[in-house]
């Protein structure tokens, strides 16, 4: 073979790449043929927040480019020979003596009809067909979420109508509540109730039985949630990576085994307390993990860097070398317990609680020394809607007293934070920098707990996990009591010490 075959050859095994539709059309072929993400998602083998980045702009490449390809080539043909076939029906001249073939076509992946009538999962009404699962009204003019057409009441002839003054709103009217949605608004009373619709089909499928409903609402939390991030990430600033490549630090040496990222799960206990008896309330924090979903997440994939410097827009895990703690006789190490000295990778809220602490107004100790980090362009708010949600849910079912909702959702956003790493029964976002991260600010908010009752003048006897702070003084004097995410449960009462015991020690303290 010459040199000039070898070139022939490259030639005819080489290929283009198969050119896209703009990020905008590529959204809009999909939602005008009433598909999901996720829909979309699983026909190609990919998940969602791909097809979502997709849609944002990022290209895919190779075998899975032409499925998508495909697709849309697909998706505008069959939109286009949509249009042509309502053209003439749009004409004024044409005339249609025959019966309409239907009003709307509903595009979905699994549509099964009911031998029942059961609630649907929208408007609560008994519907004949299920959608992916779910009890549903196929023509939405049978759905009450649509409401009865009411005619418009005209004005009296004599009597024009007159526009009410700009920024004033009349008696009869009531304002209309919006959520930010991407760049836009909506009405609220547009967004879909994702949490609320679950619990009510499981319900009317289980027949109302309530273990029942939430054994199978908690059995399916992961995908529920994984739903529920999808939609809170529409219209999102952001493009996240769910699949990014990892290094080496942040997989598990074993099967069985840990990666190398120290959380700095706090298990403290004062070591002596002053002479005589004490009364200790546990306090049990709400929703520990909830709160921690709000913090600084890396959106793409991690980078290396060196050196003792910290970017505060990005985000990831860092080798230190921590700072002495000197206070450990009545407040937690900020690093959790730890025997081994030397360097060790931490987070990003374990960096910034010791950076914070080391800082002018509170000088409790040195700067922890940074070695390397692996981080990427980082925000404080990328699973804020989501969290909303959750989060709104959960007070609502507190208000109503509804436990079904209440264990279901503290099932989606535990479960959520657990399975975002080397896990099997989450394939939609694999995201272990991301999971360490959450766990962590779980760890390190409760870490300013036990600072702020010190700093308000108790006397914080332990602090365990993500939840539990056991405290001597007025503590209803500092913290709110209640079932909130910003309020605290009493977990137990108990005593220690006596008038004769010099000194005294909590339970579970050294001897």
């Amino acid at each position: 073979m010459t040199e000039f075959d070898a070139i022939d050859a490259l030639l005819a095994g080489a290929k283009q790449e198969v050119p896209l539709p703009p990020a905008e059309e590529r959204r809009s072929l999909r939602e005008e043929l009433n598909l999901s993400r996720a829909q979309l998602a699983q026909a190609l083998g990919v998940s969602a927040s791909t097809v979502g980045g997709w849609e944002s702009g990022r290209d895919p490449s190779g075998e899975v480019r032409e499925k998508y390809a495909y697709f849309l080539q697909g998706a505008r043909t069959k939109l286009d020979a949509a249009a042509a076939a309502e053209a003439p029906a749009n004409d004024p001249g044409h005339r249609d003596d025959g019966p309409a073939e239907a009003d709307q076509a509903v595009v979905t992946a699994d549509v099964d009809g009911l031998s029942t009538p059961q609630p649907c999962v929208l408007c609560g009404q008994p519907a004949r067909h299920q959608v992916e699962g779910f009890p549903q009204h196929l023509d939405p003019a049978e759905c009450g979420t649509a409401g009865p057409a009411q005619p418009e009441k005209p004005a009296p002839r004599n009597e024009p109508r007159q526009p009410a003054p700009a920024g004033r709103q009349s008696r009869a009217e009531h304002g209309v509540k919006v959520v930010p949605v991407g760049r836009r608004v909506q009405a609220a009373s547009d967004t879909p109730d994702l949490i609320g619709s679950a619990v009510t089909a499981a319900l009317a499928q289980h027949a109302g039985d309530v273990e029942a409903a939430t054994a199978a609402l908690i059995k399916r939390a992961i995908p529920d949630a994984m739903a529920l991030l999808d939609h809170s990430r529409k219209g999102g600033r952001y493009d996240v990576v769910a699949h990014p490549w990892l290094p080496d630090i942040l997989r598990k040496q074993t099967a069985r085994g840990a990666d190398q990222i120290w959380e700095a799960r706090p298990k403290w206990t004062r070591p002596e307390l002053p002479a005589g008896q004490h009364e200790v309330t546990a306090l049990d924090i709400n929703g520990a993990y909830l709160s921690a979903l709000k913090t600084h997440l890396p959106i793409g994939q991690l980078e290396h860097s060196t050196g003792n410097d910290h970017d505060r827009r990005r985000a990831g895990v860092h080798l230190i070398t921590p700072p002495v703690w000197d206070h450990d006789a009545y407040l937690p190490n900020p690093i959790g317990n730890r025997d081994e000295p030397g360097p060790l990778w931490v987070t990003e809220p374990t960096l910034r609680l010791l950076l914070r602490l080391a800082g002018p107004k509170y000088g409790l100790c040195d700067p922890p020394e940074i070695h390397e980090s692996w981080t990427s362009g980082a925000t404080e708010g990328l699973l804020e809607k989501f969290r909303v949600a959750l989060k709104d849910a959960r007070d609502r079912a507190i208000t109503e007293d509804d436990e079904v909702t209440l264990e279901y959702v503290k099932a989606m956003y535990a479960k959520f934070v657990s399975t975002l790493g080397e896990s099997n029964y989450n394939r939609e976002l694999y995201r272990t920098d991301w999971m360490h991260l959450i766990r962590s600010q779980a760890f390190a908010n409760l870490w300013w707990k036990a600072h702020r009752a010190y700093d308000e003048g108790l006397m914080v006897v332990r602090a365990m996990g993500t939840d539990e702070l056991h405290v001597i003084g007025d503590w209803q004097a500092v913290f709110p009591e209640g079932r909130g995410v910003t309020e605290v449960k009493v977990k137990d009462v108990y005593t220690v010490g006596n008038d004769q015991d010099q000194p005294a020690q909590p339970p579970g303290s050294p001897s």
